[in-house]
C-alpha cells in the first residue's frame, strides 16, 4: 500500500506532467477519493460532457468508465482523450447491441430514440437525442415524437415516464449499483437515522423511488445536500459520491443507503495509471468518424437544452 509520502509524490508528478501537456483531468463523483482529489473538474456525466468542449487544453485525462471517454473523443476529436483504465466499460452500456436498437427502430418506425449517456458510441449514433440522468425528463418532454424508445436504462426511463405525456418504452438494461438497492435496505436506513433526508438517484428502481425524499443525478444530490436546510442525509447512489458530499458540505451529515453500493469499474483507478497515462499518452481512446459524427448530433442536440 502507497505511503502519504508516495501518494504526494505521485500528485506532484501528476501536476508537473499536466503543464508539460498541457492536460485537464475531467473526473467523475465516483472515482476514488485520491482522484478525486487531483482533478480540475469533478462532476456527473452531464459536466463533464460540457467541460470537455469548453475547457482549454491538448489533452483530456477522462478518469471514468469507458462511454464517458468517448464521449469526450466524440466532441472533442482535436484532443488527445486519454482514458488510465483502459478496461473500465460500463455493464450497462453492453447491455444493449446497435443490431438490437435498429430492429426496435424498425419496429416503432415514427418513435424517437432518446439514448442515455451510458452507452457506446454505436449506440448514441443510432440515436435522435442522448441525455444524461439530470436532464433525460427535460429530453423526453423536447422530443417531437409521442413515443420515445429510451435506451438501455429502465429504471431512467420509467422514471421519465412519471413526467411526460408521452409513451417511453424503456430498454430492459440496468445499472447494477442502482438496480442492487431495495426497500429494505430503506426501511433499514431509516430507522437507523429517522431525522435524515433520504436522496436517490433515477437509475433507482421504481419501488425505491417511491420511498425517497428526493430524486437526483449525483451532482443535483450534492446540490440539495449543500442548499438544504437539513443536517442529516441518506445518500442513495454510489458511495464515491460521499468523498465529494464530506469537502464540499463538511457541516452535514451524509450516510449510505448500502455501503456495498460501489461500481467496481469507476474503483479501478489509481494515482500510478493516471500518471503513467500521462507519461505515455495511453491508453488514448478514439471513435471512428462515420461513427462520431452520427453520434455527435445526438450529443450536441442534448447540450443544445437549456
Amino acid at each position: 500500500m502507497a505511503t502519504t509520502s508516495d501518494q504526494q509524490k505521485l500528485v506532484e508528478e501528476i501536476r508537473q506532467l499536466k503543464k508539460e501537456q498541457n492536460a485537464i483531468l475531467l473526473v467523475h463523483n465516483y472515482q476514488p477519493d485520491e482522484i478525486q482529489d487531483i482533478a480540475d473538474i469533478t462532476g456527473d456525466s452531464l459536466e463533464l460532457s460540457r467541460a470537455a468542449v469548453t475547457k482549454d487544453g491538448d489533452v483530456i485525462v477522462f478518469c471514468g468508465v469507458d462511454f464517458m471517454a468517448e464521449t469526450a473523443a466524440i466532441l472533442s476529436p482535436r484532443k488527445a482523450v486519454l482514458l488510465p483504465v483502459g478496461d473500465a466499460c460500463c455493464p450497462m452500456a453492453e447491455m444493449i447491441r446497435v443490431d438490437e436498437l435498429r430492429l426496435a427502430k424498425k419496429a416503432h418506425p415514427d418513435a424517437a430514440v432518446v439514448c442515455y449517456v451510458n452507452s457506446s458510441a454505436g449506440i448514441k449514433a443510432e440515436s435522435d437525442i442522448c441525455c444524461t440522468s439530470s436532464n433525460a425528463v427535460k429530453v423526453v418532454n423536447a422530443v417531437e415524437q409521442d413515443e420515445v424508445i429510451f435506451v438501455p436504462d429502465k429504471n431512467l426511463g420509467r422514471y421519465a415516464q412519471r413526467f411526460t405525456k408521452k409513451k417511453v418504452l424503456p430498454w430492459e438494461g440496468f445499472c447494477y449499483v442502482h438496480d442492487r438497492i431495495t426497500p429494505e435496505q430503506i426501511r433499514e436506513a431509516r430507522e437507523a437515522y429517522p431525522d435524515a433526508v433520504l436522496l436517490v438517484h433515477p437509475e433507482c428502481r421504481p419501488e425505491v423511488i417511491d420511498l425517497a425524499d428526493h430524486v437526483a443525478s449525483t451532482s443535483g444530490i450534492i446540490r440539495e445536500v449543500c442548499s438544504s436546510k437539513a443536517h442529516e442525509f441518506i445518500i442513495g447512489t454510489e458511495v464515491g459520491i460521499l468523498h465529494r458530499l464530506n469537502k464540499e458540505c463538511p457541516q452535514k451529515n451524509c450516510y449510505p443507503l448500502s455501503d456495498a453500493a460501489l461500481c467496481h469499474n469507476m474503483k479501478k483507478n489509481r494515482l500510478e495509471l493516471v500518471r503513467d497515462s500521462l507519461v505515455n499518452l495511453s491508453p488514448r481512446v478514439t471513435v471512428e468518424k462515420t461513427v462520431a459524427d452520427r453520434a455527435r448530433n445526438a450529443i450536441e442536440r442534448m447540450l443544445a437544452i437549456p
